[in-house]
């Protein structure tokens, strides 16, 4: 069986793949620059929520078919590399490929001219070629591939399994290593496409859910301003009608893929791309748009009152807050004059932050709240007739 290393591997992609392959009987390295991510690994504990990981993570580092380590001589050790680092956008909202190469940089050293190397992250159109002719000017002779991940965050134990993998590659030994592990660790036969095609696939995939996202949340605003209840007209037309399976519900769409890629997209379309800007500023408004409403609740200003924030993760039932929205909604609300707390009961190392974390019971005092990640420890509250509560997401099927 191959050995493989996955750079990164401690992160949200990186770890989740390392342990479907582990299970599979591929010895797999986490060669990740993060300390204390390898240590919690090694430890059998995970630096992260994963549905289903704790025990799964117990199993492959017991049977000695995973580890993680700091050390960047183990990728010389194996015969495929997986590249899972991230591909953020700048402040203009242009891909920052540089960081792709810098790491490329960094590993070339330990890279042979019989690996594989298979790129896992997020890329902007046509970087996989740039990667290939710059490969070729460093006298690497490595093969290359691009394999988009595809996996729901969180979920990726599950995903991996079931959800068909999109290949890629620039050589036939390439393709045909992708096919083997991807088709070893999924139900599904791996779908092959061009590199080019599999880089506007992915990209594709993430702003088409960002826009959908960005519909339902048009929605919202226009059912809020005319007093109908969005959230009832949302069950009715979802109710046995099959041309409204894909209708998402309303809430602050944002997290480290569906905001930034869509705007990669964007960058790749010479800004043509008026759908993925449309969306861009109706999510993007989502936190302006749950604080007019609150005003309207306080008699038209919140200056000097106590508002707290339930639930600062990305999304639902998740300790990721990388680009969540309940960031910016804090902000802004402490522009208009509000004293912020905040509840989580999912984000870890709550005393890092620079704002103030309070338990459940204290945030429930505050003259209002806004609920900014529908977790499902919030449906248990009993939130009395005359509390303010901002719900956005329909968790108790009104907003006013």
């Amino acid at each position: 069986m191959h050995k493989i290393a996955i750079v990164g591997g401690c992160g949200h992609i990186g770890l989740p793949l390392g342990i479907v392959l582990a299970e599979n009987k591929f010895k797999t390295f986490l060669y990740d620059i993060d300390e204390a991510s390898v240590n919690t690994v090694n430890d059998s504990i995970l630096p992260h929520m994963e549905e289903e990981g704790e025990e799964r993570l117990k199993e492959v580092i017991k049977s000695k078919y995973l580890l993680a380590t700091i050390s960047p001589k183990v990728l010389s050790d194996c015969d495929i590399v997986i590249l899972t680092i991230g591909t953020p956008v700048d402040e203009h909202l242009n891909p920052r490929t540089a960081d792709v190469f810098k790491v490329i940089d960094a590993i070339l050293p330990y890279i042979k001219a019989d690996q594989v190397l298979i790129f896992r992250s997020t890329l902007f159109p046509g970087t996989m070629s740039l990667i290939n002719d710059y490969l070729k000017t460093k006298k690497c002779n490595a093969s290359l591939a691009f394999c988009p991940e595809r996996i729901v965050q969180g979920k990726g134990l599950i995903e991996l399994v079931e959800v068909p993998q999109i290949i890629s590659g620039f050589d036939e030994k390439s393709l045909s290593v992708c096919r083997q592990i991807f088709g070893t660790i999924s139900k599904q036969k791996p779908v092959t496409l061009l590199p080019l095609e599999a880089e506007l696939a992915k990209l594709f995939c993430n702003a088409w859910r960002y826009i959908n996202f960005a519909i339902s949340n048009q929605f919202f605003q226009i059912s809020e301003k005319a007093g109908a209840n969005f959230f009832k007209i949302y069950e009715a037309v979802k109710k046995d009608y099959p041309r409204m399976n894909d209708f998402a519900r309303a809430g602050f769409a944002s997290g480290p893929c569906l905001f930034k890629d869509t705007m990669q997209l964007s960058a790749y379309s010479q800004n043509t791309f008026f759908l993925g800007h449309s969306a861009m500023l109706i999510n993007e408004g989502m936190p302006s748009f749950a604080i007019d409403l609150l005003k309207n609740r306080m008699g038209g200003s919140i200056t000097g009152k106590k508002i707290a924030i339930l639930g600062m993760a990305f999304k639902a039932n998740n300790d990721d807050v990388r680009d969540s929205l309940a960031f910016k909604l804090r902000k802004m609300l402490e522009f208009f004059g509000a004293e912020v707390i905040c509840h989580d009961p999912y984000v870890k190392h709550q005393e890092k932050f620079d704002f103030k974390f309070v338990d459940l019971p204290t945030a429930l005092k505050a003259d209002a709240a806004i609920i900014g990640a529908p977790h499902k420890d919030y449906k248990k509250v009993k939130v009395p007739k005359d509390f303010i509560l901002i719900d956005i997401w329909g968790m108790f099927n009104s907003v006013s």
